[in-house]
This record gives C-alpha cells, sequence and structure tokens, in this order.
C-alpha cells in the first residue's frame, strides 16, 4: 500500500550517499518556492523508520529552503527490502 503524506526530512534516512547537481538544486528552489513541490519522493518505512533512495535533488532543495517537511509517496516494506535497495 503506498500513501502519500508529509514527512520531517529530519527522520528521512539517506544511506547512499549522491553528488547533487548544484543548478538542478537550484531550479527546485525556485520552482518550490514559487509554485511548491509538485513531484513526491519516494521512501520506504521500514519498522516505523523513512529510508529515501531518490528525489535526491527535491530532498537537498527543500533542506536548502529551510523546510521541515517533505512531500512523499510512502511504501512500507520489510526489512529485506531495505537490504536490497542498500546491495
Amino acid at each position: 500500500m503506498v500513501k502519500i503524506q508529509e514527512i520531517p526530512l529530519n527522520q528521512i534516512k539517506r544511506p547512499l550517499p549522491r553528488r547533487n547537481d548544484p543548478q538542478k538544486v537550484q531550479a527546485l528552489m525556485e520552482s518550490i518556492a514559487a509554485i511548491g513541490q509538485q513531484e513526491p519522493i519516494d521512501v520506504l518505512e521500514v519498522e516505523g523508520l523513512y529510508y529515501g533512495f531518490s528525489g535526491c535533488h527535491r530532498y537537498e532543495a527543500c533542506q536548502r529552503l529551510g523546510k521541515e517537511t517533505i512531500l512523499a509517496r510512502v511504501r512500507k516494506a520489510p526489512r529485506s527490502v531495505l537490504k536490497m535497495h542498500l546491495a
């Protein structure tokens, strides 16, 4: 089951390091500031904890804008699915 909800940025763990394109982050910051976040990021909820593997530029843009929450598409998953993402 997938649901879309606002999640506090500080509750999303991002276990895989990514290098974001600063120009793309800046463009997203301008867009989000003007019209709000249009596309949710995808997160896995495993045992009550949130893990983000995509939406890196949107995540950083919201962070840099000082937002406390981010719109996310949440999918509950067992630990075995999380391990596949980390492999």
